[in-house]
């Protein structure tokens, strides 16, 4: 009988696939960046996650903030803020440390010509900073809007501002007035589209409440939207239902919905 040929999303038998760590860098005191070199991480659309296993503690689900195909080093990471016991065994992995990855899975963010923005709270620019490129090759004008509660807390600024270089802008929102506007991402957004909405499309991951106000603001300025939703994530391939948000699932249908997905989703 020939051998049934698994997708690269899988390892040996549906398993995780074991990566070693190549680098870790630190972004902020509770923010850590993990590189490593996976093939199937390489060819990931922006947006899409993949399900990390640390031995003996746990598998979470994990954006891609670095996709290899887009980087000169040719390496994939994920970029993980210190909030639990999976978070915190990552924190302590160093370069030649292994984990374990599943995927990338579900549906990334698609790259829309002209005016756009993109808005993240806290740490939700990591999934859309491997946009950027993309956005860059259709000539697009972005702006970028990036929120935290405090100055020391906006991990991956400096990136962003090196892939914006040239093209796009970044602004920065820090709750208590620290750096940049004071008030949240959402309110900033808010703030630049009163002043012009002349957008072709808006892009935004982060907390659900700053979710429902960009999805209102899509709404009132006509801007088509793409949100990146977050929800407890088992499975990663649709089975368990863990993730469910109305009829969709959002380890398959999501992460990332369109505003007129959304419009009528009562559980949003």
């Amino acid at each position: 009988m020939k051998a049934l040929s698994l997708p690269l999303s899988l390892g040996p038998k549906g398993r995780p696939r074991m990566v070693k760590i190549e680098k870790a860098r630190v972004e902020t005191p509770q923010v850590r960046t993990l590189f490593f070199m996976d093939e199937a991480c390489s060819r990931a659309e922006p947006g899409q996650f993949v399900m990390v296993w640390i031995p003996s503690v746990d598998e979470v689900p994990m954006s891609l903030s670095y996709i290899g195909s887009l980087e000169p080093d040719g390496l994939s990471a994920i970029t993980v803020r210190r909030v639990g016991e999976a978070s915190e065994a990552l924190h302590r992995l160093e370069a030649g440390s292994l984990l374990g990855v599943r995927g990338p899975f579900g549906r990334g963010f698609k790259p829309v010509e002209g005016r756009v923005m993109l808005v993240g709270g806290g740490l939700g620019i990591a999934p859309m900073k491997p946009l950027l490129p993309k956005l860059k090759r259709l000539n697009c004008e972005a702006t970028v809007v990036m929120g935290a509660a405090t100055a020391s807390e906006l991990a991956l600024a400096g990136e962003v501002e090196r892939l914006l270089s040239g093209w796009g802008r970044l602004l920065k929102a820090t709750d208590d007035g620290s750096l940049g506007f004071k008030g949240t991402a959402a309110q900033l957004a808010a703030e630049i589209l009163e002043e012009n909405s002349g957008y072709s499309q808006l892009y935004a991951c982060g907390p659900e409440l700053m979710l429902t106000k960009i999805l209102e603001l899509s709404f009132k300025y006509g801007i088509q939207a793409q949100l990146s939703l977050e929800r407890y994530i088992k499975c990663g391939v649709g089975i368990c239902g863990s993730c469910t948000v109305g009829p969709y699932r959002i380890c398959v249908d999501g992460p990332v919905f369109t505003s007129q997905t959304l419009k009528d989703l009562p559980e949003f």
